[in-house]
């Protein structure tokens, strides 16, 4: 049986990364094998075009280049972690995809990617393969800002490229990602995540358990 793919979405700073590993321990906790994936970054070619993408100057690319590389990642990441785990059974938890692309190209840039260009290159990567299941992770993007930067102070390589950015940009984002949720309400659910780890942890459970009945 094909498992099921689940993607986190949302601003910089909203806990993604942290809720993805929660929830891919649960489900192993809970009997269903699982494996965590990262846009960009899930391979070893995907780590390349990470640093790329999320370090140095915010204007070294424009919306173009920045969205055929986000592609180029996703292909990788599909065809060597996401496709194979799914076809033997796993579930797939995935920090980002293409929701993220729509939202920064499309909405922060202010549409300078056409939308119908995102679409054909998401069917040619992708075809008609689409998540199970989306969680948007929303907040203030002044409350996420915050949050990045405290992180970065800790990391050894500063990927604050977009957290660079103007918070205008920022407020795009956050309204790209709810412009998707409700365009395709089959698909994602918004969850509030300003508040504690736990607390969001149980609502991503709760939502996961209700839609794909887990």
């Amino acid at each position: 049986m094909r498992g099921k793919y689940i993607t986190l979405e949302g601003g910089e700073g909203c806990g993604k990364s942290t809720q993805v590993r929660l929830l891919a321990q649960y489900l192993e906790q809970n009997g269903i094998a699982c494996v965590q994936s990262k846009e960009p970054g899930s391979t070893e070619e995907g780590k390349i075009i990470r640093n790329l993408l999320v370090t140095g100057d915010k204007d070294k690319f424009d919306a173009i280049s920045e969205c055929l590389l986000y592609y180029a990642d996703r292909r990788c990441d599909l065809t060597k972690v996401v496709w194979p785990a799914l076809e033997s059974g796993k579930w797939v938890v995935s920090d980002r995809y293409a929701d993220s692309t729509e939202a920064y190209q499309y909405y922060g840039y202010d549409k300078r990617v056409p939308l119908e260009t995102l679409q054909k290159l998401y069917r040619i990567v992708a075809g008609d393969f689409h998540p199970d299941l989306t969680i948007i992770l929303d907040m203030e993007p002044e409350i996420g800002m915050r949050r990045s930067y405290a992180k970065a102070e800790t990391m050894a390589v500063k990927e604050l490229r977009f957290e660079s950015r103007q918070l205008e940009f920022h407020n795009n984002l956050r309204r790209g990602f709810l412009e998707i949720a409700k365009r395709e309400p089959e698909r994602c659910v918004v969850l509030n995540a300003d508040r504690d780890i736990e607390t969001l942890h149980k609502q991503i459970v709760e939502t996961v358990k209700e839609r794909l009945g887990c």
